[in-house]
């Protein structure tokens, strides 16, 4: 059984860096995303570890973790949104005390996902794979980005639906100013590994992440997938859906193998692929070749350039909902439920 926080838009919004701060020169970035929720009466509380940034990290693992656990312990606070990734977060797993952690959203993704995913797995409580809080700086916010509000306020048992974007932004340039953080400039266009098949349905339990990050859980105890489905999904079939932030080809080979070899695989029925500026052609193995070769290795359906991770905007995925997912000529209609 999957245990689903609630979003209660009256309480305050706390922010908190497990893995990078916000170097001193990007503070105005954050204070825009500060005066985006003042502005909409949603009170915010910042930790200070969000405005520091050295070695790679926001502070010490301990401060992280001490800083997440004021947020989480605070009754006040209803959703915990990071600043954005990083590079180190799982230094701070094994201080994290799983056994005691509260039904409160949490909300992010890169170098984050290691976390949400983490938590999904040792505990059965649902997490948002979305957009992190400098991105929600701004006046405006599009319609995908924005549907993190939807779907997080949704309540145990309830579906949520969401559309796949119209638009994507192709590169990030921010010497552009308007009212919105991103440029959508590229029309959105989802794919099959077939492309023969105009249309295809999947479904299954949500498992989300960044490969660079959450393959660094296997092998571990917070990466235990096959316990996770037997205490919490059992029987029930698995959707992955997973994002590259800066694997070329044959790095991305490996990382998946590791995870089919590990047995990440095992229940799944079908993988979503985000969109990627990373995909390098390694000698002349493209990303296209490694999902080709996946979907034959599992016999399962593979989506990729789907509206997840480091190319906006991005659906809100909840590690742990069930999914369905209907596809159809570049087009797809996302479902949730919080069952």
């Amino acid at each position: 059984m999957i245990r689903y926080p609630i979003w209660d838009r009256q309480k305050k919004i706390g922010v908190t860096a497990p893995s990078s701060g916000v170097q001193k020169e990007l503070h105005p970035m954050l204070w825009m995303a500060i005066n985006y929720f003042k502005n909409q009466g949603q009170e915010v509380i910042v930790t200070p570890n969000v405005w520091t940034q050295e070695k790679a990290v926001s502070s010490s693992a301990y401060v992280r973790n001490n800083e997440l656990n004021a947020l989480l312990k605070n009754q006040e606070v209803s959703l915990i949104i990071p600043p954005w990734g990083g590079e180190l977060l799982l230094e701070m797993l094994p201080l994290i005390d799983f056994d005691s952690f509260p039904t409160k959203w949490l909300l992010g993704y890169s170098d984050i996902s290691g976390l949400l995913l983490a938590i999904t797995l040792k505990t059965g409580i649902a997490t948002a794979h979305g957009t992190n809080f400098i991105d929600l700086r701004g006046t405006t916010m599009d319609d995908t980005t924005a549907s993190y509000q939807t779907v997080l306020t949704t309540l145990p048992y309830k579906s949520v639906t969401q559309q796949s974007s119209s638009f994507y932004q192709s590169k990030w340039d921010f010497e552009k100013t308007n009212d919105s953080p991103f440029h959508l400039d590229t029309p959105t266009n989802w794919r099959h590994i077939d492309s023969t098949i105009s249309s295809q349905h999947l479904e299954g339990r949500v498992l989300c992440g960044c490969i660079d990050i959450i393959r660094h859980l296997i092998g571990t105890p917070f990466g235990d997938v096959e316990a996770f489905w037997q205490e919490h999904i059992p029987d029930e079939p698995v959707l992955w859906v997973l994002e590259n932030c800066e694997l070329n080809s044959a790095d991305l080979r490996r990382s998946l193998l590791q995870m089919h070899y590990t047995g990440w695989f095992k229940h799944c029925t079908g993988i979503l692929f985000g969109r990627s500026n990373a995909n390098e052609v390694f000698e002349d193995y493209h990303f296209i070749d490694v999902y080709q070769m996946l979907a034959e290795e599992l016999q399962i359906p593979i989506l990729y350039d789907i509206d997840c991770g480091h190319v906006p905007p991005q659906l809100t995925f909840i590690n742990g909902a069930y999914l369905e997912v209907s596809y159809s000529n570049g087009h797809a209609t996302v479902i949730q439920t919080f069952n």
